[in-house]
């Protein structure tokens, strides 16, 4: 649950200040989307001395819960699931998503029935049933949204009124005008709820009459001074790869304190094909940074040698990262901070920012594979920002286009899209393929239409036949999704001209590949990256 107030207070508050404790971004909506960062978040579930009676004059609240778990499940993990009944006696704007609207069900006497066979994951159709202030502007009769539950609210609360169905859930969207509480089963702050922000558009500025204060341009300043006052005169490395976001990291941090960082690129053996010439000209020639250039790909490899297990592979290049840089720490004087470019979604996906029960997605050297022992401090000024804020943020930084919309790579490079066990030859086999993919996207205009593309190698051999030979080889699958945040994806339907295309290239190009596959799954249920 989520509680709010207005807020006088600068930028910074008005965002940040509840920002450790959301589970869903819904900053980034009322700030990108709506403009709105003048509400104020606290926590409220499974902490309560947090909670509404705190807050002298809550304003806004946002009902949501700890993942797609059954509203009667009040011990999830061993923790104690509770709310704060004072919420609905204040006379406060209500918004639930998704468990927020089962939960408002439950309390005012509605039903809601655990399904493992209908299920609701992916694309719904919604349909309009009454009219109302919260769909203004979103639903005329009917539109696209994102579902991810299992349960349903099958009996309507009381004095509540039905305002929108799917197939599997006839109570998506409810309402209690006279109390003003609202609840939605889809998720309107994902970009693949068709218009999704007009709900927090209508929620905010119609219902609960919220003026606002807050813009993207204010964070470049904020973050800066912030840099400043955390790192003082203290050095700083920075973990540059080449991506936007550690591009944007790097520019930023050099604003603030100027030569007194250092940015050092670490050949892993893993990055795509050119990666590191390529970013090494740039921030040398164009952004006159101080970038070392570490080849420690042999390292890498090594360690990873006969490694299968996912995990496994995470940890150890993230272990080896730290222990690269704090082996380059001890040869520079007042080095105490890394700098890295976590993202929100890599805290929401890696680890619980919130308290609640957020399932471990990713734990990658950026966030969950840190050890305990390392001596370095962190500096991660991006970790409450989402990817299209960074590419704004670097924007007004002046970084080049080129690296902005680049297309995101994960921290551990491709050894999470390759697999089971990392071997030079699949490495070597795995970058050109990636290469000619990317180059086609490039040379048919598609580049910049999708979120974020790549190939992988499967750890599958498959029997094929050129000219008179049987081969037996790597399967190839490519990915192409669209997405605004990474939280939720879609694939992008290509051209069957194209996928044939590429597929031709690709097998008549690379030895070792004679099968290509397109992944077609969404996320949720699936991720984007396969490890």
């Amino acid at each position: 649950m989520r509680a709010g107030k207005p807020s006088n207070a600068d930028p910074k508050r008005d965002r940040s200040a509840g920002q450790e404790n959301m589970s869903t971004p819904y900053y980034l909506l009322l700030g990108l989307c709506c403009g709105a960062a003048s509400v104020y978040f606290t926590r409220m579930l499974s902490r309560t001395e947090d909670g509404i009676h705190k807050i002298k004059k809550p304003f806004v609240v946002f009902l949501d819960g700890p993942g797609p778990h059954f509203v009667n499940d009040y011990n999830l993990f061993g923790i104690k699931i509770e709310y704060d009944k004072n919420i609905f006696e204040k006379k406060i704007p209500i918004l639930g998503i998704c468990y927020g609207l089962q939960l408002i069900a439950k309390i005012f006497g509605g039903k809601i029935k655990s399904s493992k066979k209908k299920r609701e994951f992916g694309r719904a159709i919604l349909y309009k049933k009454n009219a109302s202030l919260l769909t203004k502007n979103f639903l005329n009769n009917k539109t696209s949204v994102w579902m991810s539950h299992e349960d349903v609210v099958v009996k309507l609360p009381k004095k509540f009124k039905l305002v929108a169905s799917t197939k599997e859930s006839k109570l998506t969207i409810i309402e209690n005008t006279k109390n003003k509480i609202y609840g939605v089963q889809f998720h309107p702050e994902v970009t693949h709820t068709i218009n999704g922000k007009q709900i927090f558009i209508n929620f905010l500025f119609k219902i609960c009459k919220i003026k606002t204060r807050w813009n993207v341009l204010s964070q470049k300043s904020r973050l800066i001074k912030e840099v400043k006052q955390r790192v003082k005169k203290d050095k700083v490395i920075c973990a540059l790869s080449g991506g936007v976001d550690s591009s944007v990291v790097a520019l930023l941090i050099n604003q603030a304190i100027k030569k007194n960082l250092i940015c050092i690129m670490v050949d892993t053996g893993l990055m795509r094909k050119n990666e590191f010439k390529y970013t090494y000209k740039i921030f040398k020639e164009k952004y006159k940074l101080n970038v070392k250039l570490i080849d420690s790909s042999k390292i890498f490899l090594n360690k990873l040698k006969n490694i299968s297990d996912p995990e496994k592979k995470r940890k150890i290049i993230g272990n080896l990262f730290i222990k690269i840089f704090e082996r380059y720490a001890k040869k520079i004087k007042n080095v105490k901070f890394l700098a890295q470019g976590t993202l929100y979604p890599d805290l929401i996906e890696s680890k619980s920012v919130t308290g609640s029960q957020t399932s471990k997605i990713k734990s990658h050297h950026n966030v969950g594979g840190l050890p305990k022992r390392m001596k370095l401090k962190l500096v991660e000024p991006l970790k409450f920002l989402f990817k299209d804020e960074v590419r704004k943020l670097g924007l007004e930084l002046n970084l080049n286009k080129e690296i902005i919309s680049r297309h995101p790579f994960p921290g551990p490079g491709l050894a999470i899209r390759m697999p089971g066990v990392i071997t030079n030859e699949k490495i070597k086999i795995l970058k050109e393929a990636d290469y000619y993919f990317i180059q086609a996207l490039r040379d048919h205009g598609l580049y910049h239409k999708i979120w974020q593309a790549y190939a992988a190698l499967l750890p599958v051999k498959t029997v094929g036949v050129m000219g008179d030979n049987r081969t037996y080889e790597y399967l190839c699958l490519l990915r192409a999704i669209t997405s605004e945040d990474g939280m939720t994806a879609d694939f992008y339907e290509f051209k069957k001209s194209f996928m044939q295309i590429i597929s031709n290239k690709i097998v008549n190009s690379i030895r070792g590949i004679n099968r290509v596959v397109y992944d077609i799954t969404s996320k949720p249920p699936s991720t984007i990256e396969l490890e």
